[in-house]
């Protein structure tokens, strides 16, 4: 019988146990890239990405371009050579150049109560935010809009699309590239007032309550912005 010597037996023992940390490690990547793909899109039971009507993923409430993946938000993710390329010195002007994380406008500041026409105020408050990102270097917008719970989820759903692509449609008239901006309508769903608000009738105080659900929320590249306007 072929004598294995101590030495060789520790070998073994040292390699098998780095073998087998590294699939342990492997298997744990591969878990928090699944956690974090489904915290951040809605995935069906097949793991595969939902996607609105115009081809885009659906992003969850806890979405931020730090989870971005790279079939859903190319642009956002790198490729490993690309990271590795990078120098420390473009990395630190990105980080210059980042807006601010959030925005807010008025309730009332884009829309009229069951429009989508923007008015005067919303038109100059658009502006603004074009001035505000003139200097910035981003490669996508995406413009989302919402509805309070009044009236029912198809024309909510409709009406929301409709002011983000009014939204587009107005930064496109201001320069921007009508390829950067992307527009999608999420209706009445994740009200920001929660349960909050009481009652169904369309009555002046229910309407005021809610005014905070009714916005169009607008995202340059890393930076979120937050637009609200009214119903």
């Amino acid at each position: 019988m072929k004598k294995i010597s101590a030495k060789n037996t520790l070998i073994g023992m040292i390699l098998s146990s780095a073998m087998f940390s590294g699939a342990v490690l492997a298997q744990g990547t591969e878990a928090d890239s699944t956690v974090k793909k489904a915290e951040a899109y809605g995935i069906d039971d097949r793991g595969i990405v939902a996607r609105n009507t115009t081809g885009l993923c659906w992003r969850t409430g806890y979405w931020t371009p730090a989870m971005a993946i790279h079939e859903c938000d190319p642009d956002l993710v790198k490729k490993p050579d690309e990271v590795a390329a990078a120098p420390a010195a473009a990395a630190a002007a990105d980080a210059a150049t980042t807006a601010p994380d959030k925005i807010t406008f008025s309730a009332d500041a884009l829309f009229d109560f069951d429009s989508a026409k923007l008015k005067p105020a919303g038109v100059q408050s658009l502006n603004e935010f074009v001035g505000g990102i003139s200097d910035l270097k981003y490669d996508l917008i995406i413009a989302v809009g919402y509805a309070d719970r009044i009236g029912s989820e198809e024309y909510n759903r409709n009406l929301s699309l409709r002011r983000a692509e009014a939204v587009k449609a107005h930064l496109v008239s201001r320069g921007i590239s009508p390829d950067r901006v992307f527009v999608d309508g999420k209706g009445e769903a994740n009200p920001v007032t929660g349960n909050s608000c009481i009652g169904d009738r369309k009555t002046k105080a229910l309407i005021d309550c809610l005014a905070p659900d009714r916005r169009v929320e607008i995202e340059v590249a890393g930076t979120r912005r937050t637009i609200k306007d009214s119903n």
